[in-house]
């Protein structure tokens, strides 16, 4: 895909990780439209994009969510992608997460970039790409190898039980989603990026993580990404 006057929706363009994908993007010369949580950052950003189409919303409002699409669609008279990086970040030992925080971690990670990308669905352009942030964490198990080489074991995973269960319901609904899409030619992109330098583990919104290595540069990661969407 030419990123160049590509047509792409930033979702979370208010976090770290968005506003860098957003900048890059616009580097790259992609016409943009932001959505965010921060209104006083999003202003700032589209301010210093040029003035692109911007939008607050709540990640628990799901039905404003799911309206991203659409409205991004319609404020740049077409759509060729969406990128989800919506996050939350939440520890602790099972019997210390109240069942009210885990749904919350459930509803940031999972159902919103769900709902993001249900609403993006039919008015992307066919061969265009919906994209979401999944990150390591859910796809490690006991046992299992990481991207570093290193195997998975129960310390390295102990108080993440909530964390993982909503990035592993949101990989799991982009495999099907792929299918889905796939007479469209739409690409699904599940982004299993590392833990990245970004400070998300420290904003934590309950509890601590476990001991981590240093996070990876997120602006690698972000080209890294937008080259990966270039590709397709």
């Amino acid at each position: 895909m030419e990123i160049s006057g590509a047509r792409i929706l930033v979702a979370g363009a208010t976090g770290v990780l968005g506003g860098l994908a957003a900048c890059a993007l616009a580097e790259r010369g992609a016409q943009l439209a932001l959505a965010g949580r921060n209104q006083v950052r999003l202003a700032a950003l589209a301010r210093d994009l040029g003035g692109p189409p911007a939008r607050c919303f709540e990640a628990c409002d799901l039905d404003q969510c799911s309206g991203l699409g659409p409205w991004a669609e319609r404020a740049l008279s077409g759509l060729e992608g969406v990128l989800v990086t919506v996050g939350a970040a939440g520890f602790g030992a099972v019997e210390n997460v109240s069942n009210a925080m885990a749904g919350h971690l459930l509803t940031v990670n999972a159902l919103c970039p769900m709902a993001v990308l249900r609403g993006a669905a039919p008015v992307v352009a066919d061969k265009g790409f919906l994209l979401a942030i999944t990150g390591e964490v859910n796809h490690r198990a006991a046992g299992e190898e990481t991207a570093d080489g290193l195997a998975g074991t129960a310390d390295d995973l102990a108080g993440t039980a909530d964390y993982t269960a909503s990035k592993a319901a949101l990989s799991g609904w982009l495999g099907v989603l792929t299918e889905e899409l796939a007479p469209r030619s739409v690409a699904v992109l599940d982004i299993r990026a590392p833990r990245l330098d970004t400070g998300f583990t420290e904003r934590s919104l309950t509890g601590r993580p476990p001991a981590l290595p240093p996070g990876a540069d997120a602006m690698k990661t972000v080209h890294s990404l937008l080259d990966d969407i270039a590709s397709l």
